[in-house]
């Protein structure tokens, strides 16, 4: 897609670099969204990609993944063979609607960024306690969990000016045992309910997406049986958090969330 409306494309190399907040500047991080329809509103773009950050770090604390790390390198990170909620990567990227080509290019923040209720990074990260690190056009910094960072169906705390600069995922969640399920109404469609539970040294986690307008996170001591999970999922989430459009009514959401759920739940049992 062309952006005509673009006429200028900035690749700051440092934070000081970086435009003041204003109107008509977007942030590129793969840029496979942005580029996939009009962006009207936009007159300047900043390329993320100058920073040269570094994708994926291990540490004794967990990983931290640069927002600008692609899909793809995520997924072929070389990761200590104890991380088994590694495999979980993979699991929430085939969940993504979007080609080998997309993922190659396709970033972690910039899914998350975008905040869609499909965005299956941000299922992956909900189901592993992950933190974004956000940098404000002032020069501070501040930390917000994902499940928090996403509040509506495209909407996110981000102020103006604002950028994901990073997303810490800490070892306790790394070290789990992990599940996912996603369901659309099509073989290939874009997902319309995903869950990924956790079970591990600190509990049972699991994130509900894709069928509410936000992310979930329902915690628990232990692994709950199916009744104290369904009880949960009834009084944890709103009624009116499930949305229709043409992916899905709420009703069936709500359904195939409980019975996706429960699947998860007795495979890690």
């Amino acid at each position: 897609m062309d952006l005509h409306s673009v006429d200028e494309v900035l690749v700051p190399r440092t934070r000081a670099e970086l435009p003041c907040a204003s109107p008509g500047i977007g942030f590129i991080g793969g840029g496979t969204w942005l580029y996939s329809e009009p962006q009207p509103h936009l007159t300047t773009l900043v390329d993320l990609a100058g920073f040269d950050w570094k994708a994926v770090a291990v540490g004794d604390l967990g990983l931290e993944i640069a927002a600008t790390c692609t899909i793809e390198e995520l997924c072929r990170a070389d990761l200590p063979t104890s991380w088994s909620a590694a495999a979980l990567f993979q699991h929430c990227a085939d969940a993504l609607l979007a080609s080998w080509k997309v993922l190659r290019y396709a970033t972690v923040g910039g899914n998350i960024a975008l905040s869609f209720p499909a965005g299956a990074m941000t299922t992956l990260c909900t189901a592993l306690d992950a933190e974004l690190t956000i940098w404000r056009p002032d020069g501070t910094e501040y930390s917000v969990p994902v499940v928090d960072f996403v509040i509506d169906d495209s909407r996110n705390v981000l102020g103006p000016g604002e950028i994901i600069r990073s997303i810490r995922i800490p070892v306790h969640a790394l070290t789990a045992r992990t599940a996912m399920r996603k369901l659309a109404q099509t073989s290939l469609g874009r997902s319309a309910v995903a869950v990924a539970g956790r079970c591990g040294a600190d509990g049972f986690t699991l994130a509900i997406t894709a069928a509410t307008r936000r992310p979930y996170a329902l915690k628990f001591d232990e692994l709950p049986d199916a009744a104290a999970l369904a009880d949960a999922l009834h009084s944890r989430i709103p009624e009116d958090a499930y949305f229709t459009d043409v992916h899905g009514t709420a009703p069936w959401r709500k359904a195939m969330t409980d019975l996706l759920s429960e699947e998860i739940r007795g495979e890690l049992e």
